[in-house]
């Protein structure tokens, strides 16, 4: 598993299904929400030179498999009433699997294919339902009514007087000054700001008074970082340091909200450049669409030389690793994200000679006997997923992508995907 990493669509648009190949081979991708909803967003799309039921379909090919991260709203309002949210690992927060006890009664954590990523293959297949065209045009209609006046008027009213903000790291210093005191006004500002529902806001402030009143970082830690984003991304507006006029901005801004869930930020954005560095950890990297585009090309030329090899034995088998005899973009990440590669590669090598195939049948033949022999228990014999002894993931794979053979050949006869 390669490190994990999150992108915007501009980011997944500027490179070809062949560099979308290394890029699902050699990252676990964290795809947000927000990922999907913009996407589907262009099938209400007016004015296009392509149909935007084409342009979704190519987005889909090239989106990599991966587990949808949980919705931000649902993380702010676990925040705020008293659950971690885990903000330093970096790692998808995903919805819960099926707990299940395997034949030697060892726990795991089952997860199946996700709704997203039937959907996406449909999208691939031009098959969208009509409740998905319906959301779509909502989603753009939202997104070309925003109405920014009233927020901005409100950040402008609570910024220190006499207060000189020419750039947005002048800002993020305030807003993080601002989440970063006990005070009930902030916290209710947040509830605004944030949607959070009525029903919900008189138990949140109680908890807050019984914890002797912290500050607004300390309470609700993560639901405080999304809130810094919107102040930043509100009082920049105010500024002009942020175009106001371009409504899409803010739903730009919204991918920062999943980027605590991530080791790697990639995009093609000229707002994500700008504003992604100011909140990123230092165990996290940003990186451009066009500088990580390069890499992938190489690779893809690179591998171009082994084409008949991996027409026969698939990309997966081949491509374990990155090549040791390139310096690129992605070997530069892994040498970050991933320390070890380099001697686990070589390793490889060295074992090549071993029955490879055999051990492969062995743990295949293992992996089904617990996914169809395992029970399914009470969820709460586990705290959480760190205290699995497995976890299993299921995501079905394309035998082909682009010019490049995913899965070995003969594959076919079991169906056109597997698992």
């Amino acid at each position: 598993m390669g490190p994990i990493i999150i992108f915007d669509k501009s980011a997944l648009q500027s490179f070809s299904i062949d560099e979308s190949v290394w890029l699902d081979n050699f990252f676990l991708a964290n795809i947000t929400p927000l990922f999907y909803v913009e996407t589907l967003a262009d099938l209400s799309l007016k004015k296009s030179k392509r149909p935007p039921e084409q342009i979704i379909s190519e987005l889909a090919i090239k989106t990599p498999k991966a587990l949808p991260n949980i919705h931000h709203s649902h993380l702010v309002l676990g925040s705020l009433i008293g659950r971690k949210v885990e903000m330093t690992h970096g790692r998808p927060i995903v919805a819960r699997g099926i707990t299940k006890e395997s034949p030697e009664g060892k726990i795991g954590v089952h997860f199946e294919e996700t709704p997203e990523e039937k959907a996406l293959k449909r999208w691939n297949e031009k098959d969208f339902l009509t409740i998905e065209k319906d959301f779509a045009k909502k989603w753009r209609d939202t997104i070309e009514t925003l109405n920014f006046d009233l927020a901005i008027q409100i950040v402008q009213n609570i910024l220190p007087p006499q207060v000189e903000l020419k750039s947005l790291v002048d800002i993020k210093k305030i807003v993080s000054s601002l989440v970063s005191k006990s005070d009930k006004q902030i916290l209710l500002l947040m509830f605004d700001f944030l949607g959070v529902p009525s029903r919900y806001r008189s138990h949140i402030l109680q908890r807050w008074q019984d914890e002797k009143k912290p500050s607004i970082n300390r309470f609700a830690p993560y639901a405080s970082y999304v809130f810094e984003i919107d102040l930043l991304f509100y009082i920049a507006a105010s500024k002009g340091i942020i175009a106001k006029e371009r409504r899409s901005n803010k739903v730009d801004m919204a991918y920062l909200y999943y980027l605590p869930f991530c080791q790697i930020f990639i995009s093609g954005d000229k707002l994500h450049k700008k504003t992604v560095p100011l909140f990123l950890r230092d165990n996290q990297t940003f990186i451009s669409a066009h500088e990580l585009k390069a890499g992938l090309a190489e690779l893809n030329k690179y591998y171009k030389k082994y084409e008949d090899t991996i027409a026969e034995i698939g990309v997966i088998q081949f491509a374990t690793y990155p090549p040791l005899d390139l310096s690129t973009s992605v070997n530069q990440l892994w040498d970050l994200y991933c320390p070890n590669w380099k001697e686990n590669s070589k390793n490889k090598k060295a074992n090549k000679k071993t029955s490879v195939k055999k051990g492969d049948k062995k743990l295949l033949k293992h992996l089904n006997k617990i996914e169809k022999e395992s029970k399914v228990v009470n969820p709460n014999v586990l705290k959480d997923t760190d205290e699995a002894n497995h976890v299993i993931v299921k995501h079905r794979v394309a035998v082909q992508k682009g010019g490049w053979r995913i899965l070995p050949r003969g594959i076919e006869n079991k169906g056109s995907e597997e698992d």
